[in-house]
C-alpha cells in the first residue's frame, strides 16, 4: 500500500506567493551585510519574480496554442 499524498488548499494564487515571497527575500537581505547569504536571498528573489511573470503569461488571455 503505498502512502497517501498529502494535498494543500492554496488559498492565494501561484503568481501573490511568489511576489510575496520575492518581498520577504528582498526584506531579509536588507538587513544582511554584503555576504553569501544575502546574494543568495537576492537570486531567490529575482527568481521568484521571474517565476511570477512567467506565471502571469501563462495564464494570460491573448496566449494562444501552438498550431
Amino acid at each position: 500500500m503505498q502512502p497517501q499524498r498529502r494535498r494543500f488548499k492554496q488559498n492565494k494564487p501561484l503568481r501573490d506567493r511568489l511576489i510575496e515571497e520575492a518581498a520577504s527575500c528582498r526584506a531579509q537581505a536588507g538587513l544582511l551585510l554584503p555576504g553569501p547569504v544575502r546574494e543568495a536571498l537576492l537570486t531567490k528573489a529575482r527568481q521568484a519574480d521571474t517565476a511570477a511573470h512567467i506565471d502571469e503569461w501563462l495564464s494570460s488571455p491573448e496566449l494562444q496554442p501552438p498550431t
